[in-house]
């Protein structure tokens, strides 16, 4: 059991500096400070939180490594490698100086892992949630090769690629979904707050009601029993939704229909191929055998369309036949992929030839989404005049019934 240390040092140029480590004992954080470079000053057992201060971890939510702060990591170890450091030294100065509490926490179990004589992979793949398939096999693939530092840096730039992908479909998606909760929260507002207090007037007049204002105001009456029974219906299915979301069934069942739903079904068909490929070939360029590539190229497609397509691609490859072959059977992939593919083959060149499909790809979901935001913001706007402004003129309609009744008399 590993223990926190509170320490005041100086480093190799003479500044003081301080900081949290974990070590198992006091004896083995001074040799950790030594090893960075440190002159312990003063050392300490840090004192867990009380009150305000204690960290409440709900099981569930804790927050994970973000892609972001994984590649930021994955870069800098490659640096610090390929700059002759040793794997422990790196471990070390990454433990200290990330970001993230929890890359912080689980970066220094590693260390210690590794310095009781742990292999580098077998230590991160203790943490299969917070490190995925692809940078585990790709660490182990290049402590085997002796070229880690290279691995690192594949592992980083993979990362930052997907990281930018991913960051390009959240930026065009996030005003559509503002405008449409924006809409829901305005429906919502009018139905509980306003239409009573036309309800009421109306009431006192006497008169029937239109039948677009009525059911209006049926259903702004239902809403008082509605509107908790939705909150916790959705509260509840998103916490069923979060435990079940990565089993068979719940995938087989989604994921087939986000690659076929209209408009977005292409959007998704395009990054799921985009990452396939870039995966794919940086686990082919890391050295990992063809077989076990495309199986954590599958787990990791976020997919359970391609990661089925993938296996039926390997098991066809055990067989002894090619890649290209397999691929073109699959409906998931388009034809230019399986060209592609092999073509690589064919000339020995698979590596470069996904990378190329790939960057395909990424640029067509870059155009995709900027075409898809053109078209859904008056999309989303022309429904939000329609919901709100409808409701306001089955509100008036009595209104102006009753000023035409007036005016006849």
């Amino acid at each position: 059991m590993s223990l926190a240390f509170d320490y005041r040092g100086r480093d190799t140029a003479g500044k003081v500096v301080k900081g949290r480590l974990d070590a198992a004992s006091e004896g083995a954080a001074v040799a950790r400070l030594r090893t960075m470079g440190v002159s312990p000053i003063s050392l300490s057992e840090a004192k867990a939180g009380t009150g305000l201060q204690t960290e409440i971890h709900i099981p569930g939510f804790e927050k994970r490594a973000s892609l972001k702060d994984l590649a930021i990591m994955a870069r800098q170890a490659s640096t610090m490698l390929s700059s002759g450091l040793s794997l422990l030294r790196a471990l070390s100065i990454l433990a200290d100086q990330t970001e993230s509490k929890k890359l912080k926490e689980i970066l220094g179990k590693v260390r210690d892992d590794v310095e009781r004589g742990v292999s580098f992979s077998e230590a991160v793949a203790q943490f299969p949630v917070d490190f995925p398939p692809i940078m585990i096999n790709m660490i182990r693939a290049g402590e085997a090769g002796g070229f880690l530092d290279k691995a690192m840096d594949s592992i980083a730039t993979n990362f930052e690629k997907e990281h930018k992908l991913r960051s390009t479909v959240k930026s065009a998606m996030t005003y559509p979904v503002v405008v449409l909760i924006m809409s829901l929260v305005s429906v919502v507002v009018m139905l509980i707050f306003i239409v009573p207090i036309f309800a009421k007037m109306f009431a006192s007049l006497g008169s029937k009601l239109p039948l677009p204002t009525q059911l209006l105001v049926d259903l702004s009456h239902a809403m008082v029993y509605i509107g908790p029974v939705l909150a916790v219906g959705i509260f509840v299915g998103w916490l069923w939704y979060r435990s079940n979301k990565n089993t068979d069934r719940v995938r087989g069942f989604l994921d087939p229909l986000k690659l076929k739903v209209p408009i977005f079904g292409q959007l998704n068909r395009k990054i799921v191929i985009a990452r396939f490929a870039r995966n794919f070939s940086n686990m082919i360029g890391a050295g990992v055998p063809i077989l076990q590539a495309l199986q954590i190229v599958g787990e990791v497609s976020n997919n359970f369309v391609v990661q089925k397509a993938l296996d039926r691609v390997a098991e066809s490859v055990r067989k002894g036949e090619s890649i290209a072959g397999p691929l073109q059977r699959e409906s998931v992939f388009p034809q230019m992929v399986s060209q592609m593919v092999a073509v690589g083959e064919d000339a020995g060149s698979m590596e470069i030839m996904l990378e190329k499909i790939a960057v395909f790809y990424d640029d067509e979901v870059e155009a995709t989404t900027e075409a898809l935001t053109s078209l859904i913001e008056p999309l989303l706007i022309s429904f939000l005049g329609v919901v709100v402004g409808g409701m306001i003129v089955a509100l008036y309609l009595p209104i102006f019934d009753i000023t035409s009744a007036i005016q006849q008399h």
